[in-house]
């Protein structure tokens, strides 16, 4: 849905409820949110490009050091008093570091307010090192699918510090955010419609059906998608977050929420990744969230076998000598030895031994992914077994553990979960 200003005429809708949709955001309010003192013109020119499309903005200044570059809407005094720092202080010491966090800090609480109170639909911002550092970290504090876009030289790199766990866009600047020029306008404009458009665009309807949360990987795909059928046909709404490190703490982050009526925790493979030294790490409290929060659990041991690289050269030295399998190009995957997965049952164990709700594991003795299967790169009896032996051992007698004789992607291993987690969801 297009709304381009003044002369814009109003689009033929097909439903009444894009016509609410359309009448809801005509003229939407967005955050401009940047560091003034250093990057005032560029956060201006942005200011005028979603004006020109016929929507407000207000600005926020969240510079520590030199002059502001243009008049914002909320000062940095009122950005550094929300995070409880003087100003001036703060600008006397002239220390980036603490500069930074403080307007992050400060940003945080005034987005979230902002926001909260209906006042704007959207937020952008521009930003080097310290700019992205604070803009993203304000946007983390918005709830997952408000409108966010930050504009960074740091967008092509490892973006996972910035983006978290939340549904920030990183927007590449591809030049330096150091004046206009031709390549800058170009893309700041890109920007500004972009997080207009996202703005612009009607919400979908909501579900009323209660949410189920799985883990997925490649190597369990066909197990999950087997149990994600069985539970959507018995009326649940069922969301997969990819077990990359992201995606775990992603799952742990809603399960808190208090919006997940269960969870099928198939694959728990970024445990191994914790454990070992792999790249796909979801840190030190995965599992740990519906095991407080008492939501009911089915678990299971899914690609513990497998710990994960980027392309071969990047795997460590200390590993060299271990079996290896190359997944693609880009991922190279390392098998767990047996005293590794004796720790991981251990660690599995006393998380699940948190749970103040019903929860059940489920064992494949065959093998917990595609590639350990028998005849695959990664069977080893011997090292599956020690992982099965520590988590029995480990457990609360009062947790139950199926054990079923057969490869996670069986379809008979699929319909146990489904139905274990039914018979605890299912009032």
């Amino acid at each position: 849905m297009r709304c381009s200003g003044r002369q814009a005429k109003r689009p033929e809708l097909r439903s009444i409820r894009e016509w609410i949709g359309f009448v809801k955001f005509a003229v939407a309010t967005f955050a401009i949110l940047g560091t003034l003192d250093t990057k005032g013109a560029e956060h201006a020119f942005v200011t005028d490009q979603i004006r020109s499309r016929g929507h407000q903005t207000l600005v926020i200044d969240v510079g520590s050091l030199g002059k502001p570059g243009m008049r914002p809407d909320v000062n940095r005094v009122e950005v550094a008093k929300a995070a409880e720092v003087d100003a001036g202080a703060l600008a006397a010491k002239r220390d980036r570091g603490e500069a930074v966090a403080a307007m992050a800090k400060g940003a945080a609480v005034i987005l979230s307010r902002l926001a909260a109170a209906g006042r704007i639909q959207g937020v952008i911002s521009l930003g080097g090192g310290g700019g992205t550092a604070i803009g993203t970290a304000a946007m983390r504090a918005l709830p997952i699918g408000f409108p966010k876009l930050m504009v960074s030289t740091l967008a092509s790199g490892n973006t996972a510090p910035y983006v978290g766990v939340k549904d920030i866009v990183m927007f590449p600047s591809i030049v330096d955010i150091a004046g206009l020029n031709r390549f800058s306008r170009l893309l700041l404009a890109r920007a500004a419609g972009a997080i207009c458009g996202m703005v612009e665009m009607p919400e979908p309807a909501a579900s009323d059906k209660r949410i189920i949360v799985a883990s997925q990987f490649g190597n369990t795909t066909a197990c999950v998608d087997h149990a994600r059928h069985i539970l959507e046909a018995a009326g649940f709404e069922v969301l997969v977050f990819a077990a990359v490190g992201t995606g775990g703490r992603t799952m742990e982050s809603l399960i808190e929420s208090g919006l997940v009526a269960g969870v099928l925790d198939i694959t728990t493979t970024e445990w191994a990744d914790e454990l070992v030294g792999g790249v796909l790490t979801a840190g030190q409290t995965r599992l740990e969230a519906a095991a407080r929060k008492g939501v009911p659990a089915v678990v299971s041991t899914g690609c513990l076998d497998m710990v994960n690289f980027g392309p071969p050269e990047t795997v460590p030295a200390r590993f060299q000598g271990r079996r290896f399998y190359q997944h693609n190009p880009q991922v190279t995957l390392m098998r767990t030895t047996p005293e590794e997965n004796s720790e991981l049952g251990r660690i599995i164990a006393s998380k699940l031994n948190l749970s103040i709700g019903p929860v059940t594991v489920l064992l494949p003795l065959r093998g917990g992914s595609m590639i350990s299967a028998p005849g695959g790169p990664f069977h080893w009896p011997e090292a599956d077994h020690a992982l099965y032996r520590s988590l029995r051992a480990g457990l609360r007698s009062d947790i139950p553990i199926m054990e079923l004789d057969c490869v996670i992607n069986d379809p008979a291993f699929a319909e146990a979960c489904a139905r274990e987690l039914l018979l605890t969801v299912v009032p």
